[in-house]
């Protein structure tokens, strides 16, 4: 595209609204049945490198962990011949990407926010709710209402950082011009949230810069059918390549490439340290010093003053700590409760969890899905021991296999 000669301001970017999904209403029917749609279907997932589709052959089964013995996706894994076919394209297209207008690239985002609030809607939730075991709502919020505000935000934060320019004295003219990195962002992103997982290639491919996408392999559903929805939106062949695989080897291959020039990511302390001693070790064998951007897990606790509102209180425990069954950084692990406030509050959070029923999320009246995958089970399942032999159990400590990954929300005192 030819140089442009305008002064752009982009669209004003409200939050999206969460749909409600009310029983007997038309946005719960139209899920419903692209929920029916995708449970019917075992979807054949490519890596996608140059906007061309590659089947390895080396294949991972992607199970719905509502139940286990349902396999969704059959995902075809990136091996050493395609992770070097990622690199060199994605270094192909980026001189045409980084050389198109910003509003160019800013106009893609936008168009996939609307694709997003629109037709691709249900099938991103539907996705999210099967390969993930979200809820309903917990996918409304995530990936549609979350992602579509991270598109609109994004552009709009894009806008003014490109806005911030230096003052100038008298007889100068200071400005500021921003450029992409000087090589490729590998972008490796977390299972819990479709939003962050998309938001982590897209938010440096808007800023012109071309990356290359591995997400985690309980999360390729959903991540497949928000690549696909980016490249309607406009977004050219190479500039994200999509390439599941095994983090070991996506690493071995990637980290030391003298190409590197970004890394994003979400998920576990250990292996994001793992990958910043890498990048250490390697610093010298680099085009320029990589850009790395982590955010990993933690405990999130709640701490009761002795005036806390009981009942507030008890809601914030169940709420925080089990929806979406605790699969969140952001989710409340550790309460510390004052003497005068534990008896009342045992009996009401013992009460709130009590109705909160435990099933596959097709099942729309279920406040608890299962668990992402056998790992997560078995680690959660020798919590519950520990706490039977050591503790005591308030409430819940069992967890049954036999269908889903389901594990009954625990609260334990210690």
């Amino acid at each position: 595209m030819s140089a442009t000669d305008g002064i752009f301001r982009t669209p004003a970017s409200p939050n999206e609204p969460v749909q409600a999904h009310s029983p007997n209403s038309a946005v719960r029917t139209s899920l419903e049945q692209e929920l029916d749609r995708q449970l019917g279907q075992t979807l054949d997932i490519p890596c996608v490198v140059g906007g061309k589709e590659i089947r390895s052959g080396l294949i991972r089964e992607v199970t719905n962990p509502s139940d286990h013995r349902q396999v969704v996706a059959r995902a075809h894994l990136a091996n050493p011949e395609i992770i070097a076919d990622a690199i060199s394209s994605s270094l192909q297209a980026q001189r045409d990407w980084a050389a198109l207008p910003w509003q160019e690239r800013a106009a893609v985002m936008l168009k996939a926010a609307d694709l997003l609030a629109g037709p691709w809607r249900d099938r991103i939730n539907a996705s999210t709710m099967i390969g993930q075991g979200k809820t309903c709502h917990q996918a409304e919020i995530d990936a549609a209402c979350e992602l579509i505000d991270f598109f609109r935000f994004n552009v709009k934060y894009a806008e003014q950082i490109m806005s911030e320019q230096p003052s100038s004295n008298p007889g100068m003219w200071n400005r500021l011009d921003h450029r992409p990195l000087e090589g490729f962002v590998l972008a490796i992103t977390p299972f819990n949230f479709t939003s962050i997982a998309v938001n982590l290639p897209a938010a440096p491919a808007l800023m012109g810069n071309v990356v290359l996408w591995k997400p985690a392999t309980t999360q390729l559903l959903s991540a497949w059918y928000c690549y696909q929805m980016l490249m309607e939106a406009g977004l050219p062949p190479g500039v994200i390549n999509f390439i599941p695989g095994r983090g070991a080897e996506i690493g071995a291959h990637i980290m030391t490439n003298r190409a590197l020039a970004g890394l994003h990511f979400t998920g576990s302390t250990g292996v994001f340290q793992g990958m910043w001693r890498t990048v250490g070790e390697n610093i010298a064998n680099y085009a320029t010093y990589p850009r790395i951007v982590g955010e990993t897990g933690g405990k999130d606790f709640i701490l009761a003053h002795p005036s806390a509102d009981v009942e507030s209180l008890a809601v914030a425990i169940t709420r925080g700590g089990f929806e979406y069954q605790g699969q969140k950084c952001s989710a409340a692990s550790r309460i510390y409760i004052p003497s005068n406030l534990w008896a009342a509050v045992q009996e009401q959070t013992t009460s709130i969890l009590g109705d909160m029923k435990l099933g596959n999320v097709r099942d729309f009246s279920n406040f608890v899905g299962p668990v992402i995958d056998d790992r997560a089970f078995e680690k959660m399942v020798q919590y519950q021991e520990i706490a039977r032999n050591d503790c005591r159990i308030v409430s819940g400590g069992e967890a049954d296999r036999t269908q889903g990954w389901f594990v009954q929300p625990t609260l334990v005192e210690v």
